[in-house]
């Protein structure tokens, strides 16, 4: 099966005759910002994928100036009117095996089959970073800008990143990251390990990387694709605890008094007061 197909308004499935898929976010006038649109469109992009033949390698990109700005500002809003211990949505339930839907928009693209390769440009922030980490190959635009940003609305990452992160990141470096919400540029990104490289294009690159992975022995692929999942512990047991964890934390701490305070400040442009 060749072409294109749209799996919403939010996500453009292209399959080459090589075997290659392009996965492009297409909601660039919002820089691929996360709402349900695009949660459920990411969730059906993979479904797809994993029931597709012939498929050698997946692209994954963005559309315009970003690859993903992580969740849209509507999002944070309802979440700063929601009452105190009512979460805009539940965390709890494992949906896709030992993670629950958000979760399984980042681990999703390490349980397919074949190798995916995120083409990064502009800014990949919160859940756009944890999008990205899901991928086997992380391309950066010489503009690209990562951070771990959920502190900054007084969240943790909870769509698999810390599982992720915990393969890529020495351990101090983590909790800088997490603790802060700093912005990385590309090169100190790859320096620390959540870039592969930075390349001038991305998604050219992308493609070419692709290219030369679809022409290698599919089996071999697919075994060694097996093989590092095993050894990053991303799918056993202690992922299945920390996926469970924070998921946990989160709900702890979605519509709480500082959680909404960081959110308010945050659309408010001012600096938070938290009381604690």
């Amino acid at each position: 099966m060749t072409g294109a197909a749209a799996v919403n308004d939010r996500v453009r499935i292209t399959l080459g005759a090589d075997g290659v898929a392009d996965v492009a976010m297409t909601r660039g006038d919002k820089l691929n910002a996360l709402d349900p649109a695009m949660f459920a469109a990411l969730l059906a992009a993979i479904e797809q994928l994993q029931a597709t033949p012939g498929l050698r390698a997946v692209v994954l990109h963005g559309e315009g100036r970003a690859f993903c700005a992580g969740l849209d500002r509507a999002s944070f809003a309802a979440l700063a009117a929601a009452g105190a211990g009512s979460p805009v949505s539940d965390l709890g339930p494992r949906t896709h095996g030992i993670a629950n839907g958000p979760q399984q928009i980042a681990l999703g693209w390490r349980t397919l089959a074949v190798p995916v390769i995120a083409a990064v440009q502009g800014a990949a922030f919160g859940g756009g970073l944890q999008l990205a980490l899901g991928a086997d190959i992380r391309l950066l635009g010489p503009a690209a800008q990562l951070s771990v940003m959920e502190i900054k609305w007084g969240l943790v990452p909870d769509m698999a990143g810390m599982v992720l992160m915990n393969s890529l990141l020495r351990d101090d470096v983590l909790r800088e990251l997490c603790y802060t919400g700093r912005v990385l540029g590309a090169d100190e990104a790859v320096a620390l390990g959540l870039g592969t490289r930075v390349v001038a294009d991305p998604l050219a690159e992308a493609h070419a990387l692709a290219l030369a992975v679809a022409q290698r022995s599919p089996s071999a692929v697919r075994a060694g694709k097996r093989l590092l999942n095993q050894a990053a512990h991303t799918l056993d047991g202690q992922a299945a605890a920390l996926l469970q964890a924070e998921s946990d934390e989160q709900i702890a701490l979605m519509a709480g008094a500082d959680q909404r305070e960081a959110v308010r400040a945050n659309l408010e442009r001012r600096a938070p007061l938290f009381d604690d």
